[in-house]
């Protein structure tokens, strides 16, 4: 039966068009955002946890460049460290010399004091942007990540923990060592104590620097991998997407034919009465 008054095939057609309309703009929104979840209203899951994800990716990423300026400042103190290693050793090897026979003690004492000189430049020249770590034994705290409990939004921050090196210590005890009136048991002593040490503050140093590294390290690979889970839950399949797209134009074309050739029915009662 065709009625003038209702015109069900053109009622369907129009459903039918709608709808892939809707799929077209929601094709179209994929494609030109590279999202598949870009709200909540797509998959309030997922989209909830990638959101989360992004955070704890971001703060990641900051946390890492925090410690590249920690790192800097420890590496910094190293050198210093290490120098003042290379001349204690020197130091400690003029005052050895100087128990020989014949020896011009107040030459070796010149030598020692410029020494001991040098050890203070390196000392005061060992700061990254203002921080110092080789002039004190104080206990610095750096932040190296987060962590996320599995059934709650609350996280903590991790740190590690590392002391600074007073080599201001060993510059004061070389300093003190006189031997312009003879060479004692003691200078041979603290000379080599003081070696020691500047070794120690060297070596703790760089432990200290390498923990740093590492961890950057692992801060580098965890980023990329939350970055990884993310994109696997939000972002469109850019290929599937071009053939849905293709599907939907064509679809939309046959719908539109579809409309066009019900609308024309009630044209065609009209023509029964002519």
């Amino acid at each position: 039966m065709s009625s003038i008054l209702t015109n069900h095939s053109a009622m369907n057609a129009l459903q039918t068009l709608n709808m892939v309309n809707k799929g077209l703009n929601q094709t179209q929104d994929r494609v030109s955002t590279g999202l598949q979840i870009s709200s909540g209203k797509d998959n309030a899951a997922y989209f909830a946890i990638s959101e989360t994800m992004k955070g704890d990716s971001g703060m990641l990423k900051a946390i890492n460049e925090g410690l590249t300026s920690t790192k800097n400042s420890v590496s910094t103190a190293r050198l210093g460290a290490e120098t003042v290693k290379d001349l204690a050793n020197q130091f400690s090897e003029r005052v050895a010399f100087a128990q020989g026979g014949g020896i011009d003690l107040t030459e070796v004492q010149a030598e020692l004091d410029g020494f001991v000189d040098r050890i203070d430049a390196a000392i005061t020249q060992a700061t990254f942007n203002g921080e110092n770590l080789v002039e004190g034994t104080a206990t610095q705290t750096a932040v190296t990540g987060i962590t996320r409990s599995a059934t709650a939004s609350d996280f903590e921050v991790t740190t590690v923990s590392f002391d600074e090196v007073d080599l201001r210590a060993i510059h004061a005890a070389l300093d003190a060592i006189d031997i312009s009136g003879g060479v004692t048991t003691t200078d041979l002593q603290t000379s080599e104590t003081q070696l020691g040490n500047a070794i120690s503050a060297a070596t703790s140093l760089g432990v200290t620097e390498k923990t740093l590294e590492g961890q950057q390290e692992f801060l580098s690979a965890l980023t990329d991998t939350l970055d990884t889970g993310v994109s696997a839950m939000v972002d469109a399949d850019m290929e599937e997407e071009a053939a849905r797209l293709q599907a939907y134009q064509v679809q939309q074309q046959l719908a539109t034919q579809s409309l066009s050739i019900a609308n024309q029915a009630p044209q065609n009662i009209m023509s029964l009465f002519r």
